[in-house]
């Protein structure tokens, strides 16, 4: 099993910055797709970003394309997520997910996840 642990949350102020960290334990973290998602109070969990086992490729959704930045070293079994002009509506519960194969950006689909790391933007 891999066993992911989210960290780097904290409080903001709206246009600030915060990095996102996702460390990995277990075997065979290369092989996986590694996804970025969050809840807000009341919300659903919603897609937010991901980045391909190899790191080729990401994708992003349309409220955080051109603000955020996901990222992965596999020297260290990290993954990242840099979040810059931060708004009070990306305020949640950061989770980190890891997946194999590919497709939809479901929550369904991922099959290992962190324990979460709250982000709090203020206006």
């Amino acid at each position: 099993q891999v066993q992911l642990a989210e960290s780097g949350g904290g409080s903001v102020q709206a246009g600030g910055s915060l990095r996102l960290s996702c460390a990995a334990s277990g075997r065979a973290f290369n092989n996986y797709g590694m996804g970025w998602f969050r809840q807000a109070p009341g919300e659903e969990r919603v897609f937010v970003a991901h980045i391909s086992s190899g790191g080729g490729s990401t994708y992003y959704s349309d409220s955080v394309k051109g603000r955020f930045t996901i990222s992965k070293d596999n020297t260290k079994n990290t993954v990242y997520l840099q979040m810059n002009s931060l708004k009070p509506e990306d305020t949640a519960v950061y989770y980190c997910g890891a997946r194999r194969g590919l497709g939809p950006f479901l929550v369904t689909h991922y099959d290992y996840w962190g324990q979460g790391t709250q982000v709090t933007v203020s206006s």
